[in-house]
């Protein structure tokens, strides 16, 4: 690790036309927010520890916010409006994301809005694959799944979430970006895909 970093500088120095540019080059991006980082990585090391009754994941917070909200909807049966009400809450980024492909001609910049570059994905689901064209990860809800069942804290399953939330939230997504995306149907290994179809 150490000679990476020395490898780094070294690099940083050969390309670096005045100290300055350097001491540029040189910055992690999160100068003056030293406090905020330590706060989030003490709340990572206490997430971790955290093993009873299960070892928690960091996503833990968000996947259990979630779930009551699906199992609240499911109960009520109002999963529809849920989806709708999503759909309708991102809409403003969506269209947004909408104008930059009209603009940029570039349709893998729905699939970069949707995933990559939204906390509302990456802090839910902590790995995803990416291809040109093609999103894939895991479903993030086992984990938490399996241990709240133990208890009857919520009767979902990870096909349910997928094929009554998932999905219509990407395909309403995609309506209003408009682009036309295929999203895996439910695999019983959890993993899951989004991908552009023209």
């Amino acid at each position: 690790m150490i000679k990476a970093f020395e490898e780094k500088i070294e690099a940083a120095k050969k390309t670096s036309k005045t100290p300055m540019h350097f001491a540029k080059a040189m910055r992690s991006g999160f100068e003056g927010r030293e406090e905020e980082l330590g706060k989030a990585i003490s709340v990572v090391f206490k997430t971790m520890q955290n093993t009873t009754p299960y070892p928690h994941e960091i996503n833990d917070a968000l996947v259990k916010a979630w779930l009551v909200s699906i199992q609240f909807a499911k109960n009520q049966g109002t999963l529809d409006e849920l989806v709708a009400h999503d759909v309708k809450t991102m809409e403003p980024i969506n269209t947004r994301l909408k104008k930059v492909i009209a603009k940029k001609g570039d349709k893998e910049i729905a699939l970069i809005g949707m995933f990559d570059h939204t906390a509302c994905h990456y802090q839910l689901v902590l790995d995803t694959q990416v291809e040109p064209g093609k999103r894939m990860w895991a479903s993030p809800f086992k984990t938490v799944l399996e241990a709240a069942k133990r208890i009857e804290q919520f009767d979902l399953t990870e096909q349910e979430i997928h094929e009554q939330w998932t999905v219509p939230r990407l395909m309403g997504y995609a309506e209003t970006i408009g682009v036309n995306l295929r999203v895996s149907p439910w695999n019983d290994d959890g993993m899951l895909s989004c991908e552009l179809i023209d």
